[in-house]
């Protein structure tokens, strides 16, 4: 015999008491676990978990007691939705599927993403070097970040960084792809060709431009070549070891000069510059391929009704592809941009932040007072510089959306 829906038993508030209970029990313990092993320490290993776990009381009681307010507000929230949707057998059901298949992927989110932004969160308002017990400082690591000159400075190059190469890469890319969407014979063997260089990694193709920039390599030995056919001689520049900037090089020309200690307003130097050339040319094929999937979306018919109005080939682009493509420009730009003002490989391979910290970079920098490679270990600093670095990405990412996605919605 069917029972039919409104004879079925409906779950009281008692079990959906308890199962936001329990909810909350388990989102709790999994907090508290990543805070406990997050933590932290003296060099203490986990070996003995009570010798571990007594460690940790005794160093950081404060980050225990962070994480347990944490675990608490999580647990609160997670508990509130199981109540809300346990008297719905449907809801319920989904509810408690969705999450199981989401388990694994956020059990590890938890104790490897949660903890560890917890930890970095905490130390940042403490002075520690992993050796000694945390010691709180308030906002001194944040203030002393955006008074440093060196840490303002690795933002001032990240900045021209992001703007030079994202621009650039984006426009080029765009090009590219349009080309290469065009009815050729070996357009696929192009395709590959063109995205070569992002399959490569990053370490080996700055080792390659290493050797192109040399004094004595290929960039300066081509130059050198171009120039004499035309009886000229070419002066052969230090591409990596140039402090020279873009703007103190134009003022240079009309007989001005702009001082060393006025350096937010020599621009990029030619350093920093051929770093912006080796980026440029490892990412325009990943965001070509990612254009070139966009554009074999958009209807061939818009073209032919362009066409039959007497639109040449820049007006298409402009007034069809350009707007059609708005919400993949955005994604690229966004894309672009946090990787910009996350780049690190090429400044730890090629120059370690010179000539004059020209080609110094945040998360370089950040990497260097972690760790102590040119001093003493400072964490809690590094993690205040890490969460700065996080809100500009995250101001940069606001305002891209802001002015590029917008009225992409109508298309």
């Amino acid at each position: 015999m069917t029972i039919s829906p409104s004879r079925q038993k409906t779950p009281s508030k008692t079990s959906a008491l308890l199962a936001a209970l329990i909810a909350f029990l388990i989102v709790f313990s999994l907090v508290l676990a990543a805070v406990i092993i997050s933590a932290p320490t003296k060099g203490v290993k986990i070996i003995d978990f009570n010798k571990y776990l007594n460690g940790v009381l005794d160093t950081s009681p404060g980050f225990m007691l962070f994480g347990a307010i944490m675990g608490v507000i999580a647990g609160i929230a997670f508990a509130a939705g199981i109540y809300r949707v346990w008297p719905h057998r449907r809801k319920r059901e989904e509810f408690i599927a969705g999450y199981l298949f989401l388990s694994p992927y956020l059990l590890i989110t938890i104790v490897f993403t949660v903890g560890v932004l917890l930890f970095a969160l905490f130390i940042s308002f403490n002075k520690y070097d992993i050796f000694t017990d945390p010691v709180f400082v308030g906002f001194d690591n944040y203030i002393k970040a955006i008074t440093t000159q060196k840490f303002l400075q690795s933002l001032y190059n990240v900045i021209w960084y992001a703007l030079v190469v994202t621009t650039i890469q984006t426009v080029l890319s765009l090009l590219l792809a349009i080309f290469l969407n065009q009815k050729m014979r070996g357009s696929s063997f192009f395709r590959t060709v063109f995205y070569t260089p992002s399959v490569t990694s990053s370490v080996v193709i700055s080792m390659i431009f290493w050797w192109l920039y040399l004094k004595t390599g290929w960039l300066n030995y081509t130059f050198s070549t171009i120039w004499g056919i035309f009886g000229g001689e070419w002066q052969a520049i230090n591409w990596l070891n140039d402090p020279r900037g873009l703007i103190q090089m134009i003022v240079r020309i009309f007989g001005g000069d702009i001082p060393l200690d006025q350096w937010y307003l020599r621009g990029p130097s030619i350093t920093w510059m051929a770093i912006m050339f080796q980026n440029i040319f490892t990412t325009i094929p990943t965001f070509m391929i990612m254009f070139l999937a966009a554009l074999q979306d958009i209807p061939t018919s818009l073209y032919e009704a362009a066409e039959i109005d007497g639109a040449n080939g820049w007006k298409k682009i402009i007034y069809i592809t350009v707007p059609m493509l708005r919400p993949i420009i955005f994604l690229i730009v966004v894309l672009g941009s946090i990787g910009t003002l996350q780049i690190f490989d090429q400044v730890k391979i090629l120059t370690g932040g010179g000539p004059l910290n020209t080609t110094l970079a945040p998360v370089y920098l950040i990497y260097t007072e972690a760790l102590g490679t040119t001093g003493s270990i400072q964490m809690g600093y590094a993690s205040a510089m890490a969460f700065i670095l996080a809100v500009i990405i995250f101001i940069f990412s606001f305002l891209q959306r802001k002015y590029i996605e917008r009225g992409s919605e109508q298309h």
